[in-house]
């Protein structure tokens, strides 16, 4: 092979007496321009300044805990198998999180928080969905620090360098000369993520001004699209995961949320339908007309 992409061989620096981990500056970054798109959308709605940030007061720590207890769910060995820790399940700075819980209770705390300021919940979900398809895409370049989510073996030219990792330390194993222990090279399953994630984002935002779509169109596009490339994606990870009928379960997830999507799709038509020329789906385009360009 003659070109292979790196990995880090440290996943967290020391700052003075603090420890930063990668893995949570990501997840972060990802949260503050989620912050910053779903704003200029809502905006562009209808809505008020600083709406977004008091609705994530709600629906960013709901989706964290979410997006963490579907993966010590999912992946109980790690935390109560053989040699399981499960004081290593609060450990987040690790990594694992299950975006499925993350949207779940995510949207739970979104619903939450915008009846109590008073927002449509599918106003606020419709203008934050390419924001929450974006955060993903700059949260898994966490992996990436992490040493994790690759698939498959493979000598081709993006192939992806990993380390044999510590996870407590937070940096690669070294041999007895000081250099970084190298796995192999596989699938940069992390890179097609991030890749297929802005893709969608940039798609949901090009459908939302080309179409007239009634409120909570734009989330269930997002909630049944984000499934469509992930189950490619489990399907060529080699990493455990619990398996049922034969399939990974984040693949029976994701057709279920698939599923959900496209029946958030039509509900929402029919949602409308019922309303009548008076809805909110006419003063919500009326307010996409006369608003910013998002």
């Amino acid at each position: 092979m003659i070109a292979a992409i790196p990995s880090p061989t440290v996943g967290a620096f020391q700052l003075g007496p603090l420890t930063l981990h990668a893995y949570a500056l990501c997840i972060l970054v990802g949260i503050f321009v989620a912050i910053w798109l779903a704003q200029r959308r809502l905006e562009a709605r209808g809505g008020e300044p600083g709406q977004v940030l008091d609705i994530a007061t709600f629906a960013v720590p709901a989706g964290i805990i979410g997006g963490r207890l579907y993966h010590v769910i999912s992946s109980p060995d790690a935390y109560f198998g053989p040699n399981g820790n499960p004081v290593d399940a609060l450990k987040i700075w690790q990594g694992g999180l299950g975006i499925w819980g993350a949207i779940a209770l995510g949207a739970l705390g979104a619903w939450w928080g915008a009846r109590r300021i008073g927002v449509s919940f599918l106003t606020f979900a419709d203008a934050a969905a390419p924001g929450v398809a974006l955060a993903q895409a700059i949260g898994r370049w966490g992996n990436w620090f992490n040493n994790e989510l690759y698939g498959g073996p493979t000598d081709l030219p993006w192939a992806l360098t990993i380390h044999e990792w510590d996870h407590a330390a937070g940096r690669a194993v070294t041999d007895a000369a000081g250099e970084a222990v190298v796995k192999g090279t596989y699938h940069p399953v992390f890179l097609y993520e991030f890749i297929w994630l802005i893709i969608l984002a940039a798609v949901l935002i090009l459908l939302d001004r080309r179409l007239r779509l009634v409120p909570g169109q734009v989330f269930g596009l997002y909630v049944a699209g984000y499934p469509i490339g992930r189950i490619v994606l489990e399907l060529m990870r080699t990493d455990e995961a619990t398996i049922i009928l034969g399939q990974r379960i984040n693949v029976w997830t994701s057709l279920f949320v698939f599923l959900l999507g496209v029946g958030i799709v039509f509900w929402a038509r029919a949602r409308d339908a019922r309303s009548g020329p008076d809805s909110e789906t006419d003063r919500g385009e009326s307010a996409r007309e006369d608003g910013p360009v998002r």
